[in-house]
């Protein structure tokens, strides 16, 4: 049975997951005159993989080109911009959910995008392998009652072939630096509106808090208060964007912060804008 808990099912091209890929020959929805929106709030997990050509994306607040043999992901949560015109001449699109990771049989760290790179370029052979698994999948895809292990065996081999290319100039992210990095992402990520203080993560984690920050520095660039502080910010820049414009009181209580003025002072800070001078620029 379809889980109808989950946005993706709504256009899932499979009766019991919710997955969908697009290719310029397949999986296209005709929107009506007036529905399309080319700015969405993901709450799912968004991938394109251009094979001929190329097209600009935007995601959150940032514009990426993506050329041939080049991949680009967005995280559930994240603000998607469509181009405005170009697909590129030859891609694959590909959307699924937590509830479809959660069948898979192992983890993707680069899901979590710990290295902040949201594009990941291909070499020829891999490239290659990753358009096998593509054209396999909108196979199986095109007849809906496919046995759903089908489908998840080659997800994981998608997958792993992005993982593996994600983290190819950085080695293994078995390194235990990284997964330590990948733990405090998710702690972050599952908390930060709660304002954890940096011994309450460091414990979470069995670290020092000279080992945290060491190892965040190392793979951000940024202290984990600095961290923290920019997915505050960004988690309020993207409700703005996104037209979730409440007051600034309002915004400020939603994120944790108990003074207001204190968190119009931070974005102020990290943005170079106040909150109101965000706002015109969106208008």
């Amino acid at each position: 049975m379809r889980n109808t808990g989950s946005p993706l099912t709504k256009i899932s091209q499979h009766g019991q997951l919710p997955i969908r890929i697009v290719s310029p020959a397949f999986g296209h929805i005709v929107e009506k005159d007036g529905n399309y929106n080319p700015t969405e709030r993901l709450p799912y997990y968004f991938m394109v993989f251009m094979l001929d050509g190329n097209s600009r994306y935007g995601v959150d607040l940032e514009k990426f080109d993506v050329g041939k043999n080049e991949l680009l992901f967005i995280q559930p949560n994240q603000i998607r911009h469509f181009p405005a015109r170009s697909h590129g001449n030859n891609y694959y699109k590909l959307g699924f959910d937590e509830d479809c990771l959660s069948k898979l049989p192992r983890q993707y760290p680069f899901l979590l995008n710990p290295l902040n790179q949201q594009k990941i370029n291909f070499t020829q052979a891999a490239a290659i392998r990753l358009q096998s698994v593509f054209e396999i999948l909108s196979n199986l895809l095109r007849t809906p009652d496919t046995e759903a292990e089908l489908i998840l065996a080659h997800l994981n081999c998608l997958l792993t072939e992005i993982n593996t290319a994600y983290f190819v100039a950085t080695g293994k992210p078995a390194d235990d630096k990284l997964a330590k990095f990948i733990g405090f992402k998710v702690f972050v990520e599952n908390n930060f509106t709660d304002h954890p203080t940096i011994r309450n993560i460091a414990e979470e984690l069995a670290l020092s808090t000279d080992s945290l920050y060491e190892i965040v520095k190392q793979y951000s660039g940024l202290s984990p208060k600095e961290f923290m502080t920019n997915r505050l910010i960004m988690e309020a820049r993207r409700r703005i964007y996104y037209g979730e414009r409440s007051s600034v009181k309002t915004l400020a209580y939603d994120l944790g912060f108990n003074d207001p003025d204190y968190f119009s002072r931070l974005f102020k800070k990290v943005t170079g804008k106040t909150v109101a001078g965000f706002f015109r620029d969106l208008s």
